[in-house]
C-alpha cells in the first residue's frame, strides 16, 4: 500500500476539485424513526447542495452530487431506523469538513429483534439505494463508482485521523456473536479506475486500470493539508509495496446497471497501463477490513478532495 505523501511538484500539474469535494455544502435530512424504538427525529448528513429535507422517503443524491455516504435509513420488519456515522464538522480555521466515525448501532424491539451492528463511517463516489431492509443488504445497496474517462496522476485531499488505540478489531454483523479480528484498526482511502463492460443480461465485469490505496495507522497531530498520493496504472502485483488484501482485484462490489438493477461488479483482470477507464471509484472510511469490521472510536476527517492532472 502507498505510504508516501507528496504535494504539487510542477507547474504542469493541475488540481481539479471534485464536485462538492470542498465539503462546504450539505443536505441535512430529518428522518422520523418508528415509535417502537422511541419515535425520535434523527438528523442525517449528505454531501450536496445546502438544504434541509424532512422526510422518510428514500434519499436520492441532490444537486447532481457524486457523493454517497454510510448514513442510511433502514426499514426492517416495518421498523424505520437510521444509521449516522458521517457528520458535517467545522475546521479550526473555519469552513466545513466531513467527519467519519466507527460505532456500534443497536436496535432492540421486545419479541421482534435485538441487533447490534459495527458500522464504519464512509463517503464514496456513487449513491446508496434506500431503504436498507437487512444487515446483509448494506453492501448490495451501495452503487459504487461514477462514469469517468480521464487519467489523473494523483489523488489530493486534507485529512486528520484519530485512532481508537485498541490492539484489535471486532466483527459484529447483527445476528452472529461478536468476533475478534486481529490487527489494529486503520482509516483507509481507496481510489480505483476501472474499465467496465456490461453484457446483454446486465452483468458487469471490469478491468482494473488504476490503483491507489492508503491506510493510516497512527493518529495525526492536527490536520495534514494537500496530501497527495499517485495513482498506479496497469498490473501492479510485482511492486514491492503491493498488498493483495487491500489492492487486489475486487469481486464483492455492486453497481447499478443500465437496466436500473443493482448487480455485482467483478474485476476479471488488470488493464494495460495506457488503458482509458470508464469509471472512477473513491471511498474514504474510518475503518478497514470490510463490512461490519472495525473498532468503535476510530475517526477520520477529510476535506478539499481533488484529482491532480498532468
Amino acid at each position: 500500500m502507498l505510504t508516501g505523501v507528496n504535494t504539487l511538484t510542477s507547474a504542469q500539474e493541475k488540481l481539479v476539485p471534485l464536485k462538492y469535494g470542498d465539503m462546504e455544502q450539505w443536505v441535512v435530512r430529518t428522518v422520523h424513526e418508528s415509535s417502537v424504538i422511541g419515535g425520535d427525529d434523527k438528523v442525517l448528513y449528505e454531501i450536496g447542495p445546502n438544504q434541509s429535507v424532512i422526510s422518510n422517503d428514500p434519499y436520492k443524491n441532490l444537486g447532481q452530487s457524486p457523493w454517497g455516504t454510510s448514513n442510511v435509513m433502514a426499514k426492517v420488519m416495518g421498523i424505520v431506523k437510521t444509521n449516522n456515522t458521517v457528520y458535517r464538522d467545522v475546521r479550526p480555521e473555519g469552513g466545513y469538513c466531513v467527519r467519519m466515525e466507527t460505532h456500534i448501532e443497536k436496535v432492540k424491539v421486545l419479541g421482534m429483534m435485538n441487533i447490534s451492528v459495527l458500522a464504519a463511517g464512509s463517503i464514496f463516489l456513487g449513491d446508496m439505494q434506500e431503504p436498507i431492509t437487512g444487515t446483509k443488504e448494506g453492501v448490495q445497496a451501495m452503487n459504487w463508482g461514477i462514469p469517468y474517462t480521464e487519467r489523473p496522476y494523483a489523488l489530493c485531499y486534507d485529512y486528520r485521523v484519530k485512532r481508537s488505540g485498541e490492539p484489535s478489531r471486532i466483527k459484529l454483523t447483527g445476528f452472529s456473536k461478536r468476533g475478534v479480528v486481529s490487527g489494529s484498526d486503520k482509516a483507509i482511502t481507496v481510489c480505483l479506475l476501472q474499465k467496465r463492460t456490461e453484457d446483454a443480461e446486465g452483468h458487469i465485469t471490469a478491468l482494473r486500470v488504476g490503483t491507489m490505496v492508503v491506510t493510516y495507522e497512527q493518529s495525526t497531530d492536527g490536520w495534514v493539508n494537500k496530501a497527495s498520493y499517485p495513482i498506479l496504472y496497469g498490473n501492479i502485483t510485482g511492486r514491492p509495496d503491493y498488498n493483495d488484501e487491500l489492492m487486489g482485484l475486487r469481486v464483492n462490489d455492486y453497481a447499478r446497471n443500465s437496466k436500473g438493477e443493482m448487480v455485482p461488479v467483478k474485476e476479471i483482470g488488470w488493464a494495460s497501463a495506457d488503458e482509458t477507464p470508464t469509471h472512477l471509484l473513491l471511498q474514504f472510511s474510518s475503518s478497514h477490513g470490510g463490512a461490519y469490521v472495525g473498532t468503535p472510536g476510530n475517526t477520520f476527517w477529510v476535506d478539499n478532495v481533488g484529482l491532480i492532472m498532468k
